[in-house]
C-alpha cells in the first residue's frame, strides 16, 4: 500500500503462490533486524544501534542466513554491500535486533534506503539466542529459523559481483579495507 513500514511480497512455497502483508507500525510490536556489517558490536557504526536518540534496540542473538549471499566490500569508502542475489556466495553471519518503529525508521534514513539498500525479509538461523522473554516458549531454539529484515541491495555496480565475498565482516578483517565513516569522508 506504500506506506512507510508496511511491505507486500509474493512468496513461492511448494507451488502455492501467497501475498503476505507485513506491518512492522503496529503499536508496542518489535521489528526483527538482522545485522551483518557496520552496525554489529565493534563497528564503526554500532553506536547508532544502542544511543537511545533514534528509538529502542534490544539485541537478541547471532546467526547467519539459510541461503547464500555475496557479501562484498565496495566503493570508495570501503562500505559493506550484501547483494540481493540468493544462492551465491556464502551464508553470511551477523546479530539478530528487535527494534521499534521510530528505530527502524532511523535505519531506513540512515541506510539510504529504498536507493543504496532496500529493506527485505530473509529467513535467519538462530545460533545463539540472550534476547529475554517473559513465556519461554517465545524464545526461538538454536538452529530454528526466522525472518528478520536485512539491508540489502539489487541497486549495486555490475563489477561488485567480481569482488571477494565474505561470510563475517569486520571493518579491521585482514582485507585491509577500513571502512570510512561518513564524518570523514570527502
Amino acid at each position: 500500500n506504500g506506506s512507510p513500514g508496511c511491505f507486500w511480497f509474493v512468496t513461492k512455497h511448494h507451488s502455492t503462490v501467497a501475498l503476505l502483508f507485513l506491518s512492522v507500525s503496529s503499536v508496542g510490536r518489535m521489528a526483527r533486524v538482522f545485522a551483518y556489517g557496520t552496525l554489529k558490536k565493534g563497528q564503526p557504526n554500532y553506536q547508532h544501534m544502542v544511543n537511545g536518540i533514534h528509538g529502542r534496540t534490544k539485541f537478541q542473538g547471532r546467526g547467519h542466513t539459510v541461503e547464500k549471499y555475496p557479501l562484498v566490500i565496495a566503493g570508495k569508502y570501503n562500505v559493506p554491500f550484501l547483494l540481493n542475489i540468493p544462492g551465491t556466495g556464502h551464508h553470511v553471519t551477523g546479530e539478530i535486533y528487535s527494534l521499534d518503529d521510530q528505530m527502524l525508521q532511523f535505519l531506513d534514513e540512515f541506510e539510504g534506503c529504498p536507493d543504496m539498500y532496500q529493506r527485505t525479509p530473509v529467513r535467519i538461523v538462530v545460533v545463539e539466542w540472550e534476547g529475554k522473554s517473559s513465556a519461554p516458549e517465545e524464545r526461538p531454539a538454536v538452529n530454528s529459523i526466522m525472518e528478520c529484515f536485512v539491508y540489502s541491495t539489487t541497486t549495486y555496480q555490475p563489477e561488485w559481483i567480481n569482488l571477494p565475498y565474505y561470510d563475517n565482516y569486520d571493518s579491521l578483517g585482514n582485507h585491509g579495507l577500513h571502512y570510512v565513516l561518513r564524518e570523514s569522508r570527502d
